[in-house]
């Protein structure tokens, strides 16, 4: 048998906490001995203590917990209650990693404005181009809300590409478009620059892009969910010139190692004089 402290250290637990644990019932010592009321533990006793800390930390309360453990809940199904949190856990950890991601844009956005480094931005025309593309919509043109829909556009389009046997012959572009339901929504295009055309039946559309005759350029570096610092750089450059925006811009991805934070994307904004 264990005492309290040696059962409380190879737990990985507080004395305290197993004290607590016998007061409410959830977990009693094996042994009280009558004279010194020192509390004793079994070995067979930390598969127990495991599953309450298991169900415990699913954000069941200790009552839940015992009603739980006294249902004898089976290895396999507290294997899939675990599972199924650390899904949770990890989607919530996504998401508030992406909303980081957007205060830190927008902090570089105040920390940016007065800064306008114009030669980094360059008007030029952009050649049409053939693109293999998958669509999808977005509910905003937020990077929250783009990246959601267009990185599982990407992956499904280079899974159809190689099923039709086409090797992609350039970058990848993307570009959007407001949705026609007029709910402020915006249709996600996902493509891939292709030389021919493997005709339909391949799950994918293939496209030729307009040539853009004036298009304010500027290239961002990073992960895209850090693109508005950038984005409102170009937007100012475009303001203080004497031209207006003519659409949304295409982005054209000239680098994108497995690093997101590594991504080189050219920015391109059609415009026409103001």
């Amino acid at each position: 048998m264990f005492t309290i402290g040696d059962f409380a250290r190879h737990g990985r637990v507080s004395v305290r906490m197993l004290r607590h644990y016998d007061a409410i019932g959830l977990l009693a010592p094996a042994r009280v001995d009558p004279a010194t009321g020192y509390r004793f533990y079994t070995a067979a006793q930390l598969a127990r203590l495991n599953r309450i800390i298991a169900v415990k930390d699913l954000g069941f309360t200790l009552q839940q917990v015992r009603a739980i453990l006294d249902e004898e809940v089976g290895a396999e199904e507290l294997r899939g209650m675990l599972r199924l949190r650390k899904a949770e856990l990890e989607e919530a950890m996504a998401a508030a990693a992406a909303r980081l991601a957007q205060v830190e844009a927008r902090l570089r956005s105040i920390e940016s404005e007065g800064h306008m480094p114009a030669d980094d931005i360059v008007l030029k025309s952009a050649p049409p181009v053939r693109v293999a593309e998958l669509t999808g919509t977005a509910a905003s043109y937020g990077p929250q809300d783009i990246g959601p829909v267009i990185q599982p556009l990407y992956e499904e389009l280079c899974r159809r590409l190689a099923a039709a046997g086409v090797t992609p012959s350039g970058p990848g572009i993307a570009y959007y478009e407001d949705s026609p339901d007029g709910e402020g929504t915006i249709v996600v295009h996902a493509g891939l620059t292709v030389t021919g055309d493997p005709g339909g039946g391949h799950g994918f559309a293939v496209v030729d892009l307009p040539a853009i005759g004036s298009a304010a350029t500027i290239v961002h570096r990073g992960s895209l969910q850090g693109v508005m610092p950038t984005a409102q750089t170009l937007a100012r450059w475009i303001d203080t010139n004497g031209y207006r925006s003519a659409g949304y811009a295409r982005e054209v991805y000239l680098e994108c190692p497995e690093d997101i934070d590594a991504w080189v994307t050219e920015l391109q904004e059609p415009v026409t004089p103001a």
